[in-house]
């Protein structure tokens, strides 16, 4: 079995928009179901990332149906899509695991709003 160089180039991969712990994303993705390629759509926190390069992945996690469900995605598979920001959120940690074990309200996280001050530090 032989292994496209190019497909593993990082420099070659497709630009994901940046995000962060803590924001809400709506990452579509491809599948295969009885060799019909489909698309599907999942919203949710990003409550961790992993690694750098090639090898990156984040887990997302949403609410459905009253239970919580995690998803892992690799950061640069071609089945992803896309990966939109949805909210941007402020916290305080690297690893958001402690909203598994919470629930309504307690699972809210504080929406990070831009002042005039935050953009021209960024602009500096």
């Amino acid at each position: 079995m032989s292994i496209d160089i190019s497909m593993l180039d990082p420099n070659v991969t497709k630009k994901v928009e940046e995000f962060s712990v803590g924001d809400t994303v709506r990452v579509s993705f491809k599948f295969k179901e009885d060799n019909v390629e489909k698309s599907q759509v999942f919203e949710g926190v990003v409550i961790a990332k992993h690694s750098k390069g090639m090898n990156a992945t984040f887990t997302v996690r949403k609410i459905s149906y009253g239970v919580g469900v995690e998803r892992i995605f690799p950061l640069y598979s071609p089945t992803i899509e896309s990966v939109t920001v949805v909210k941007k959120s402020k916290v305080r940690r690297a690893k958001l695991y402690y909203l598994r074990h919470k629930v309504g309200k307690e699972a809210k996280i504080e929406e990070f709003k831009e002042t005039k001050e935050t953009k021209e530090v960024k602009n500096i």
